[in-house]
């Protein structure tokens, strides 16, 4: 569960996150005026008066912009450059590991080929070893 934790499910929720909230209305930082409560009764003018002023924009774009980017030591998940073990069976069982993800890679590769817009937030080659901020 904690490699789950700290790997995939990070990877699926922090990695897209500037993906969709780079457009300020997915997901402004915050709200002038409360939202709408019945839908259709918005005009562009409420919307203007109920979105954050552009400074406000800008820091949370540019901070979800920084927390969604790849790690500068970035260590694909099921590679591990410190070599903590030296026995037959650990050498074994990552090895095995590391097998099974490079066919899910390929699997979500060949899916993501069919797709307008790919999803690769959960291909391992692409998913961080563990949560680095």
């Amino acid at each position: 569960m904690v490699i789950f934790t700290c790997s995939a499910q990070h990877s699926a929720v922090n990695s897209g996150q500037y993906d969709y909230g780079g457009w300020m209305p997915n997901t402004p930082i915050s709200l002038q005026r409360p939202p709408p409560t019945t839908k259709g009764t918005t005009s562009e003018a409420t919307m203007l008066q109920t979105f954050p002023a552009v400074n406000t924009t800008v820091q949370g774009m540019s901070t979800m912009w920084l927390l969604s980017k790849q790690s500068s030591d970035f260590v694909a998940l099921g590679q591990y450059p410190e070599e903590h073990f030296s026995e037959q069976i650990p050498l074994k069982l990552i090895q095995d590991f590391q097998g099974e993800l490079k066919a899910l890679s390929e699997d979500i590769k060949a899916r993501n080929k069919n797709l307008e817009v790919p999803y690769t937030y959960l291909d391992p080659e692409v998913m961080e070893n563990s949560v680095a901020i």
